[in-house]
């Protein structure tokens, strides 16, 4: 058989192996290249594409992709220009060795965008414990604790790794250890896709591990790393999606945006000659599309720039705003089918492309209706025979008659799809439609926003509390965007979008027609600030009568006396009235009232100053004032603080909200001028530090449900970052039952206490139990804590407790988590007397923890201050050394000191070796520098050197030796001294 017959029959045979006998797809695309040789090597990728694409960017490269440079450099050519290059390079190969079907390859580079193969149901962990089986390794060994513990670095005694954070690069590290192939391995890439099919369609671990046998058989190192990347879908070869589908065809991105689809942009647009019609460039029924995007404002104070990016015109200066909705960005396709129950047939897909149809509904009627399609049926006006809607999925409450977060979205739905009844109660999926993209046959994208909208109303009616159009505010001037914000703060909203109704809609992309804006403390505020009421403002409609929001104040000098002219004296800071619920109001009346005097502008109160010039301080007057000493302390939230001359400070809160009555602190206690200036120094400091991660956080287009950052706090001290997810096992089997909020060092609320245990496995209770492992937790003395107290059943833990374990934890990277043992006067709100003198032993006499690290200045200070003046012992540098290897520190990671015990003595060469002398006089003198001793005589030696090649001798007695000192070759001394650390012996060891 001729070369080209069998290369053709291997390509028939490759193309049978990825798409089977499928009528289906022949009759779908039926101008679709066949490839007329086989595809190729899976090493190609790598070797031709991806690594010379790293070398490109001259970034960190993994370590797979490091060991060589990549043969397509450029030095004349700009980083982009070369990426070019190197991806027109590969695809004409492609083409020339190959054929015009680059589907096989282009669903390998990036697989993210690769919508026909389902997912693996394999993250790290699971592929790392399959790794383990495959090339059966002991599980407790190092490898395999390294790959399962992949993000942890330096936890291994052999060195730190390089790969930490990783995974497919400690994947490499311990793979390359154990190949059964060194060379590229001979899988095509038809087989790999073949094979990846297969994973797929596999949940069984046992089938996985045959699978990954399969390929561990077939590839070496480097080709599983890339590998576990594809399968992972988490490739970083420097170079997108948008770049690589621009090369191959001038349309694919077009026709990419419109269907989602990669076979269908490979099949279709095989030539680059031949281009998409007008017809072919618009979105179609049924088939998922990639949405126009809402750009990113992060600049709230910019209004009137981001209205002028709307592009006003003189004869029309609208925008319209929008509330941002906290749920899941949804497209519905319905169109007619005679076979369907009730007459139509619908599809939903999320954002990046996810099938929702088996959720919400394929029909009306019948077993495919679902928590969606099957109360919508008088929602659309009789004319409407087949439509597409974008907008939102969310989770409304109906008891509340409000929005729920958006991580309620998949159980309300999935428990609405199985209630055949249309409750009443609960909560549902609701779909708040914004736009309209197609009605009737005809494609709406090119019109405008504005006539897009009046087609949504003409079409849509819509259900209560199912499917609705999503209300909008039409706008001329920027300062309407500010009161509508304070609003959707108030309600606990996500923020606004501006939009442009003047703009067409554009498929995948985020431009300055459509502009979120969001309060900064969505993504940056933490704590809150605790002030003074010093004034009372009255409300109107049902408010009308009572104060419906306050001025609050900072104390000019807290520690003046009565008599001195600033005992009690207050500065105007900012006027809250969000936030507050009936029963706020009602505390705050009843704590108050009698209190209040009526404001006289003419006679103003002398202890409060407001803002304004000196000569006529009247700005944001109050109705009523109230005397400090006589007042109440309120703690409020706040976006940032922001100059203002309306108030006396010359500074205000922007977006302030009340956040509950500090009924616990006296007005004493309360922010003076001089600490909450130590507090905006503060948070501006650490607001610009984290600004760049918040950049990076945004042009990578994360989800917005990020963790918290502080920015201001009610004490002398910033706070952590609130935890939003599971960060560590650290709590893992223990229950803890938190009573009160923490006032030292720092003031967390009881639900920020609560979140910490849950991120790190720990289990909330809300009452208290027999449980011996209960772990009770206060830093006030309430009613209920006394109650405990008298009971005299449990010991009693200050929340700091749980900061130091995670703190530590922290600091200890590498080093298997633990929780600290209690110090009692730091740990301990209330401990039993049984257990006192136990926990005494958890430090030592000065205070100084055993097993926790120091935390700040002020408890270093504390524990210097609390030892003898004097030291009466002296230093022993010995037993300094073995106290250290006590705790855990092991010397021999230290350069000078990884030698320290050893006893080593040089054997003599048989052949009296010129270079032997040499090598070990060199060696002599790392063993002096390291801590170890060279001795001349073979007694009380712990090592013995024997020359390279001469251990046979040594065995059989020819070479001097010591009978029970371990016997190593030259070459471990050496490696040791490269290391920087003792390395294992067994390698370089014959005795």
């Amino acid at each position: 058989m001729a070369d080209s017959d069998m290369a053709d029959a291997d390509a028939v045979k490759e193309q049978k192996l990825m798409y089977g006998d499928d009528a289906e797809l022949d009759e779908k695309y039926p101008n679709r290249p066949q490839n007329p040789r086989k595809t190729l090597p899976f090493h190609s990728l790598f070797q031709d594409l991806f690594n010379p694409l790293l070398d490109s960017t001259k970034k960190n490269r993994p370590p797979a992709a490091r060991r060589r440079a990549g043969p397509h450099g450029a030095s004349n050519l700009s980083p982009h220009e070369a990426r070019r290059n190197i991806i027109e390079r590969f695809i004409a190969k492609w083409r020339k060795e190959v054929g015009h079907d680059f589907y096989p390859a282009m669903r390998l580079v990036i697989p993210e965008k690769d919508r026909d193969r389902a997912m693996y149901g394999l993250k790290e962990k699971a592929i790392a414990k399959i790794l383990i089986k495959v090339t059966k390794i002991n599980k407790d060994s190092e490898d395999a604790k390294s790959m399962i513990n992949w993000k942890l670095p330096g936890m291994f005694q052999r060195g730190v790794s390089s790969s930490a954070g990783d995974f497919a690069g400690r994947c490499f590290e311990v793979l390359s250890k154990r190949p059964l192939k060194t060379g590229v391995g001979d899988m095509s890439i038809g087989e790999v896709n073949s094979t990846l099919d297969q994973l797929s369609q596999t949940g069984s671990e046992e089938q996985q591990t045959s699978i990954f046998k399969r390929f561990y058989r077939r590839m070496n190192p480097e080709e599983l790393t890339w590998l576990i990347r594809i399968i992972l879908r988490q490739m970083k070869i420097g170079a997108t999606e948008k770049t690589i589908l621009d090369i191959w065809h001038p349309d694919a991105e077009t026709l990419f945006n419109i269907s989602s689809n990669l076979r269908r942009v490979c099949w279709e647009l095989y030539d680059p000659k031949l281009r998409l019609d007008g017809d072919d460039t618009g979105i179609t029924l049924m088939q998922c599309f990639q949405p126009q995007l809402a750009a990113f404002q992060n600049k709230i104070g910019s209004f009137d720039k981001m209205v002028a990016k709307l592009k006003p015109t003189p004869e029309d200066d609208s925008f319209w705003i929008e509330e941002k909705l906290d749920g899941e960005r949804m497209q519905l396709h319905m169109v007619e089918d005679p076979d369907a129950p009730g007459g139509m047939l619908f599809g939903f897909w999320s954002r990046k492309a996810k099938d929702y149809a088996y959720l919400y509904g394929k029909h009306f009627d019948g077993e495919e209706a679902g928590a969606l399609t099957r109360f919508i049926k008088n929602c659309f006006t009789p004319n409407v025979r087949n439509i597409i809607l974008d907008g939102e999925m969310i989770t409304w409450d109906m008891d509340v008659d409000h929005i729920v977060g958006f991580g309620t979205l998949k159980t309300a739905a999935i428990s609405e799809k199985e209630n055949r009844t249309d409750s009443k109660t609960g909560q549902r999926p609701l779909f708040r439609v914004f736009d309209c993209l197609y009605l009737n046959d005809r494609l709406l994208t090119p019109y405008t926003l504005h006539d897009r909208r009046n087609a949504l109303k003409s079409a849509v009616k819509g259900v209560h509390r199912r499917l609705e159009i999503h209300p909008f505010i039409e706008a001329h001037s920027y300062t309407e965007i500010e009161p509508e914000l304070r609003k959707v703060v108030a309600q606990s909203s996500e923020g606004l979008v501006l939009k442009n109704p003047r703009s067409m809609y554009r498929l995948n992309e985020r431009n300055d027609d459509w502009v979120k804006v969001k309060p900064e403390y969505m993504s940056e505020f933490g704590e809150s600030l605790d002030c003074v009421v010093v004034g009372g403002y009255f409300g109107s409609g049902h408010r009308g009568g009572a104060h419906s929001s306050f001025l609050c104040g900072l104390l000019v000098n807290k520690n003046a006396k009565e008599g001195d002219p600033e005992y009690e004296k207050c500065y105007s800071l900012f006027k809250v009235g969000g936030g507050f619920s009936r029963e706020d109001y009602a505390n705050i009346r009843g704590r108050t009232e009698g209190k209040w005097k009526d404001f006289d502008q003419r006679r103003p109160p002398p202890i409060i100053e407001l803002g304004g010039h000196a000569d006529n301080r009247q700005h944001e007057r109050p109705d009523q004032w109230i005397r400090p000493s006589d007042s109440i302390v309120v703690e409020c939230k706040a976006a940032s603080v922001e100059a203002s001359d309306k108030f006396r400070m010359g500074l205000t809160l922007r977006f302030p909200r009340f956040k509950q009555l500090r009924s616990d602190k006296q007005w004493t206690d309360a922010l003076s001028i001089s600490e909450f200036m130590e507090l905006k120094d503060n948070a501006e400091r650490e607001h610009d530090e984290k600004e760049k991660e918040f950049k990076i956080e945004q042009s990578r287009r994360k989800k917005a449900r990020t963790s918290k950052k502080p920015l201001i706090v009610a004490g002398n001290d910033t706070v952590s970052t609130a935890y939003a997810g599971p960060e560590s096992k650290l709590f893992d089997g223990l229950t803890f039952f938190i009573m009160t909020d923490q006032l030292n060092p720092v003031k967390k609320s009881k639900a920020e206490l609560e979140a910490m245990v849950k991120a790190n496995g720990g289990k909330i209770v809300q009452r208290d139990s027999t449980d011996e492992g209960l772990i009770v937790v206060a830093d006030k003395r309430l009613v209920k804590v006394q109650s405990l107290e008298k009971r005299d059943t449990n010991n009693i833990i200050k929340p700091v407790w749980i900061q130091d374990c995670i703190r530590q934890a922290e600091a200890d990277v590498g080093a298997l988590p633990f929780l600290l043992p209690f110090e009692p006067n730091r740990h301990m709100f209330y401990l039993l007397d049984a257990e006192q003198e136990g926990f005494e032993e958890n430090v030592d006499d000065s205070g100084d923890a055993y097993a926790r690290d120091i935390q700040d200045v002020d408890e270093m200070r504390a524990i210097l201050s609390s030892m003898p003046k004097k030291f009466e012992v002296k230093f022993e540098r010995e037993a300094f050394l073995g106290q250290l290897e006590d705790h855990g520190q092991a010397l021999s990671r230290l350069k000078n000191y990884m030698f320290s015990g050893m006893r080593v003595y040089f054997s003599s060469s048989i052949d009296r070796d010129r270079e032997w002398e040499i090598s070990a006089t060199l060696a002599n003198n790392y063993i002096g520098f390291a801590g170890g001793v060279v001795v001349d005589a073979r007694k009380g030696a712990t090592h013995v050197v024997v020359p390279d090649g001469q251990e046979k001798q040594a065995s059989n007695g020819h070479v001097d030796v010591a009978g029970l000192a371990r016997m190593v070759g030259m070459g471990w001394i050496e490696k040791c001294w490269q290391e920087g650390t003792r390395v294992d012996e067994e390698r370089f060891q014959w005795g």
